[in-house]
């Protein structure tokens, strides 16, 4: 089903508009470029060969499942509107015949529950059921249980375990019993049953303090274990249930700015009898004395023999590390030039498997390490494609994970024993899905303004050969973010390598810059001396991106432009405030324009000592100083403003305070503001809409007379 596009408020400061800049022979168009169906969340039944995973289809989300042997996959629910309600939190019940979901709310802040499709009756928060054992195309419908999230079905089935309004409540499977379990004065996160069931961890959650909780079902009793000043979290419990493992790291400000080392993070295992607890491991200072998180369920792991694994940088780069007990000394896993991220273990303990980067820096394989590192480190996946999130079959007959490639968006893939791989869900790539006309993005190497070296990915127009072609630079978000050699395991850089695509169609000229202070690069690129607040260092990265594309040959010096969100907004803001002569004109996703009025990047309270009041008063002139509203004055290319007026990332004030300076300044601006919208879109028509105007915009201003996009996507000025 197709859904029209709903009209947004698509404000002009100069309306120009001609229907001669519609081409007729596009190539493809947006939502073609954009209708392949996004990937997520695989998760392996507990006790049986199946798994789950989500799919976004252009803005319908739902579960599938697939399942040995002929791991063919079917959706088990029928969410068929873009509707703006997330699908997260998958939980399989002990014996795989149903799983629990929670749809719709805020699964990134945890704050209110967004209302993107100006819904008149409030979207809620709840927890789902649906069976897997149905045979046919879907399971049977699934069934609402209860207001909340985080749903934890304990090892017996008997109970579940889920969250409200951060208090910790449980009720049957069925949905009935609900009943508060332990109504705390603190925020609870990460539900975690014993192996028996009897008892539920947590995290509890103290603003500037953290607590593991110990709640006994039978006694309904609350215990706190190892209680400190610091942050206790990610507990995990031994198979035995007799300990817990967890990560403590030292309470005190969390600062925006490169920290390369700091006080040591510790292992501890505490005793749940008796509750007494000891450090089993100490990071030690200089590199890696900063925790540096892994995506996974756990940031340690139990494994066979009673090893812990867990992520370390001492080296520089974040590896996996084995503790084995009784041992002073820890050993490193995942050796090499490059970082771990995506990890899982088998279902025995025995084995590790895990993304990397490592011999291929700018995608992902697997690999897979048994979990007393010997004989070493083997690759599981090779090649041109990219892969992550494993997800081990319980029995081990099959590892499940994700893949793309440049010209494929992520979906589902399973790899038997006998190392034979296949989508599962091939039938869901749709025919207008333009596979065969995306170009193969190059590695590049650019210098930077101060000669550091930045990697990059340039899409060359498939068309036009020895011409000048305009140009853009793609600054991406986060800014913990590395874009790859294909699509994106993100969604929303999923979305941007698509909109990367559809203007190399057009004949633009596309860098993807990954600039210092993302992912992918060691420690010391990611903790880049002076970045963001602290010095807009990555201005550096900036310059040199431009300078690339001007140095080249089959570029208009003339016609370079520049986009981004969110991270990436704010250096297309400082690109155009800073370097309106090199860049001509640009779009800013929900960029923030001023540092200095956000909370923990210079702008908190000033007060205490006067020592720490001059620091903060030093911190927020910095902070000012590394914003694009510090260059407002010289900023004078025409700019897109985009942005949800619901964001929680960047707050809308900071559109709207660089939209009056930019009419003062008589600089020519544009806004496509999206009412109830939040920061990464939840909506896929709200992405069309923003994508079409950005095409727009850039043809219009860097005079691109070629297909832009057909009328039915257009978004047209009001």
């Amino acid at each position: 089903m197709k859904l029209p596009c709903r009209p947004a408020l698509f404000v002009f400061s100069i309306c120009v508009f001609t229907t001669a800049a519609i081409a007729q022979n596009a190539p493809f168009t947006i939502e073609q470029v954009m209708s392949a169906p996004f990937a997520s969340s695989p998760l392996a039944a507990p006790a049986s060969a199946k798994v789950a995973w989500l799919v976004n289809d252009r803005g319908r989300r739902n579960v599938w499942v697939a399942s040995a042997p002929g791991w063919k996959g079917r959706q088990v629910t029928e969410f068929n509107e873009d509707d703006g309600q997330e699908i997260a939190e998958l939980a399989w019940a002990p014996d795989g015949s149903y799983l629990l979901f929670t749809r719709g709310g805020d699964f990134e802040t945890g704050g209110d529950n967004p209302n993107p499709d100006l819904n008149p009756v409030k979207p809620e928060q709840a927890i789902w059921m649906v069976a897997t054992t149905a045979s046919g195309t879907n399971g049977s419908a699934p069934k609402k249980l209860t207001e909340g999230h985080a749903p934890a079905i304990s090892p017996k089935g008997d109970w579940v375990a889920f969250l409200r309004a951060g208090q910790i409540f449980l009720m049957k499977p069925s949905g009935e019993g609900v009943t508060p379990a332990a109504n705390q004065k603190a925020t609870a996160t990460d539900l975690s049953w014993s192996p028996d069931g009897a008892e539920l961890a947590f995290v509890s959650g103290r603003r500037d303090h953290s607590f593991i909780g110990l709640y006994k079902t039978a006694d309904k009793t609350l215990q706190y274990l190892d209680a400190s000043t610091d942050r206790d979290s990610d507990p995990v419990w031994s198979s035995d249930g007799t300990h817990i493992a967890y990560v403590r790291t030292a309470s005190g400000a969390r600062t925006f700015g490169p920290r390369r080392e700091g006080e040591p993070w510790s292992i501890r295992v505490a005793e749940v009898k008796t509750g007494s607890a000891h450090p089993v491991f100490l990071a030690a200072r200089g590199p890696g004395s900063v925790f540096h998180r892994i995506e996974a369920e756990h940031q340690v792991f139990w494994g066979a023999g009673d090893d812990l694994i867990f992520p370390w940088e001492k080296t520089g780069w974040c590896h996996l590390y084995s503790l084995s007990p009784g041992a002073s000394t820890a050993t490193e896993l995942t050796p090499g030039q490059g970082e771990v991220e995506h990890v899982a273990i088998s279902h025995d303990g025995k084995t590790i498997f895990y993304s990397t980067n490592i011999g291929d820096i700018d995608r992902r394989h697997l690999w897979s390490v048994n979990v007393p590192g010997r004989p070493g480190p083997r690759p599981v996946t090779r090649g041109e494609n990219i892969e992550w999130e494993p997800a081990p079959i319980a029995d081990g007959s099959a590892l499940v994970f994700l893949a793309s490639s440049y010209n494929e968006a992520a979906q589902a893939m399973v790899r038997t024993a006998d190392g034979e791989g296949k989508p599962l869900a091939p039938d869901t790539i749709p025919s207008e899905f333009p596979a065969k006309l995306l170009v193969k993005p190059e590695p590049v190497m650019i210098t930077a303004a101060d000669g550091l070296q930045i990697h990059g990915q340039l899409f060359l127009p498939g068309k036009g050969h020895g011409e000048r072609h305009p140009a853009l630079v793609f600054f991406h978000g986060g800014s913990r973010r590395q874009m790859l050699l294909g699509f994106h395991y993100m969604g929303y850089y999923s979305n941007a390598y698509s909109l990367n695509q559809y203007l190399a169609s057009q004949g633009y000229v596309v860098l993807s810059v990954n600039y210092r202070s993302g992912i992918g690069y060691g420690l010391n690129f990611r903790e880049a001396v002076n970045y963001g607040a602290k010095g807009a260092s990555e201005f550096n990265d900036v310059i040199g991106a431009g300078l690339y594309l001007k140095s080249r040959s089959d570029v208009d010096p003339e016609r370079i432009g520049v986009w981004g969100g969110s991270y990436g907004g704010y250096l297309t803001a400082l690109a155009l405030a800073r370097a309106s002569d090199l860049f001509a004109a640009g779009v800013d996703f929900h960029g923030v324009h001023d540092w200095s009025t956000l909370r923990g990047e210079g702008g908190a309270q000033i007060g205490g000592d006067p020592e720490g009041q001059r620091e903060r008063q030093e911190s927020a002139r910095l902070a000012f100083e590394s914003s694009p509203m510090a260059s407002v004055k010289t900023w004078k290319s025409p700019v897109l403003l985009i942005q949800g007026d619901d964001d929680r990332n960047v707050p809308f004030s900071q559109n709207v305070v660089l939209a009056g300076a930019l009419r003062r300044q008589h600089v020519d601006f544009e806004e496509l503001i999206i009412p109830n919208e939040i920061h990464d879109f939840l909506m896929h028509r709200h992405w069309v809409e923003a994508y079409s105007a950005t095409a727009d915009f850039f043809a219009r201003k860097l005079r691109v007379n070629t297909a832009i996009e057909s009328s039915r996507n257009k978004v047209l000025p009001r």
